[in-house]
């Protein structure tokens, strides 16, 4: 009995080991693979050789509240070669959002760096958007790179970017 539990366990984790498969930009819009070509370009340019994306890079989940996945491109588990620090530094690292448009097509609405991020539990109302906290840089805020800056935004196809005081 012992040898047929050991049996089915193996057998179960080889078909979980062929179920992940490893990160590829062909699997999200065109917009989404423009955003993650930057992590390329940028590694080219700085003769890192290739470019290793984390399996959380890219995160699906609705923003706006329209019903449509937007999209969090999060490059702090991206490396460039062996170098691990090409898209993050002391602003935090680089991220981009891009919202769902009725067309099918995705609008880049975020484009900077943070040092973490948090979305805000659902609005009570339907088909509201998503606030998310980020943690930025404290020149942000007034002040310098290790002080606490936090701010919040509610997401929506209107482009934004956080500017130093």
């Amino acid at each position: 009995m012992r040898y047929l539990i050991l049996l089915v366990a193996l057998f179960a984790s080889a078909a979980r080991a062929e179920d992940a498969r490893p990160f590829s930009p062909s699997d999200y819009p065109p917009g989404v693979q423009r955003a993650l070509r930057y992590a390329n370009e940028e590694c080219d340019s700085q003769d890192g050789g290739t470019v290793t994306f984390a399996s959380d890079t890219v995160r699906k989940i609705d923003l706006t509240g329209d019903g449509r996945d937007d999209y969090i491109v999060d490059f702090s588990g991206a490396k460039c070669g062996e170098r691990e620090t090409i898209y993050c530094g002391t602003g935090g690292c680089t991220m981009n959002i891009l919202v769902a448009l009725p067309g099918g097509d995705v609008r880049l609405v975020f484009d900077g760096r943070v040092r973490s991020y948090e979305i805000k539990p659902n609005s009570a109302r339907h088909g509201a958007s998503r606030v998310i906290r980020f943690d930025l840089h404290g020149s942000y805020c007034g002040g310098f790179g290790a002080q606490t800056c936090v701010k919040e935004r509610a997401i929506t196809t209107k482009p934004f970017a956080f500017r130093e005081p």
